[in-house]
Parts: structure tokens; C-alpha cells; sequence
């Protein structure tokens, strides 16, 4: 059984390189700027953790406002300790505003990583619509014909009845005083003998002033 022989990648190799040296410089100019110890070190795993976590968004989920922002973030961070450690700057005297942002540094990239890790990525995958199977083997030629659908019979709404009318009740009698009854005689009487003719229910009411169902109430008592 032979062994698959060892190829070195110059690709690999190089980023190998470049990478520990970035950590270095991170590392360098972290302490300097007053973080000690395995804070000094913590520095370039955070800067490259998120350049890292940047670019496999951009990789994964497409261009995004949200990713690039992050990644360019990182990347200045990353390029800005590599230049600020090539003598151009003093470690020995490092910049009140340099110590600022390095001690920041911490609380900006734990949010840009908690953003990258939970935000919404804006893919939704379509629903695929469902495939259904041909169940009929039967060739369209050799289908009988359907018959015609027999028409249902109408229902014919059964007439209404018509409500009865209700009968008219007779109203009720009115009770008239007798001495009403007298003075109504007297007062028949006097147009008898002046006209001639009986007295009407009109003439009647309108000599009493009685209304007109008394008025009827007194003619037929008259009567």
C-alpha cells in the first residue's frame, strides 16, 4: 500500500505567512497600547475571527450592506496595525485616540459578530409546487364517452295561502244618559214640527254637540 505523496501549496503557505505576521502586528500594537498579557493576544483572534466571519457571509448568503460593513471593518483594523508597526508610529508613545480605539475594539466586534451570527440572511426558498403523477394509463382515444348530465327537475315553490281577513268586530255600545236621550226627543221633536221631515244624525250631533258615535248611539234610540 503506497502513500499518497506530500505536495506542498504555495497558496497555502503564503497565507501561512502573512497571516502570522498580521497577528503579530496586531499583537505588537495592542501592547502598546496598554493591553498586557493574553489580552495582547486575544486582539489579532478577534480582528481575523471577524474578517473570517465577514467573508463567509459574503461567500454564503450573497453581497449584503450588513457584511461588507463588518469587513471592511476588520480590514482596516487588520491593515491599520500592519502600517501603524512599520515605523510610522511610536510604539514607545502611542496616541491618547489609538489607546481609545484598541480598548473599544472588544465591544465592536463582539456586536459585529452577534449581528453577523443572527441576522437575517433575506433568502427565502420558494415553495416547489407539488408534482402530481398521471394515474390514468387509459389513452385519451380509447376513453368512453361521458354522458350527458341529466338536468335535476325544478322545484316549484308551493303557493302561498292567503291569510284570511280579519272580521270586523262591532263597536262597542255607548252608553247614553236618559236625560240626554230627553233632550235629544225635544230637540227631534222641534225640527219635525219646523221642517216637517225627521231629524238627521248630522243635524242631530250638530244641535247637541255630541260626537258622532253617541250622536248615532241617541238616533237609534230615537228610531
Amino acid at each position: 500500500m503506497t502513500r499518497p505523496s506530500l505536495r506542498v501549496d504555495a497558496v497555502l503557505v503564503q497565507a501561512v505567512i502573512a497571516g502570522a505576521l498580521s497577528f503579530a502586528h496586531l499583537h505588537d500594537l495592542a501592547a502598546a497600547a496598554g493591553q498586557t498579557g493574553w489580552k495582547a493576544w486575544a486582539y489579532p483572534v478577534s480582528v481575523d475571527l471577524l474578517l473570517v466571519a465577514a467573508w463567509n457571509r459574503l461567500r454564503t448568503d450573497g453581497p449584503s450592506r450588513l457584511a461588507w460593513c463588518w469587513f471592511l471593518i476588520a480590514l482596516v483594523a487588520s491593515l491599520g496595525a500592519n502600517i501603524a508597526t512599520a515605523g510610522l508610529l511610536d510604539l514607545n508613545k502611542v496616541p491618547a485616540w489609538l489607546r481609545i480605539l484598541v480598548a473599544a475594539w472588544p465591544a465592536l466586534a463582539f456586536m459585529g459578530g452577534t449581528l453577523l451570527a443572527h441576522s437575517p440572511t433575506g433568502r427565502a426558498s420558494a415553495p416547489s409546487a407539488p408534482v402530481t403523477p398521471d394515474l390514468d394509463p387509459v389513452p385519451e382515444a380509447e376513453r368512453e364517452p361521458e354522458p350527458d348530465p341529466v338536468p335535476e327537475p325544478i322545484a316549484v315553490p308551493a303557493p302561498e295561502e292567503t291569510p284570511a281577513l280579519p272580521t270586523a268586530e262591532p263597536p262597542p255600545a255607548i252608553a247614553v244618559p236618559a236625560a240626554l236621550v230627553d233632550h235629544a226627543r225635544k230637540v227631534a221633536a222641534d225640527h219635525h214640527t219646523r221642517t216637517g221631515t225627521p231629524i238627521d244624525t248630522d243635524t242631530l250631533r250638530a244641535r247637541l254637540g255630541v260626537p258622532a258615535p253617541m250622536a248615532d248611539a241617541i238616533a237609534a234610540q230615537l228610531a
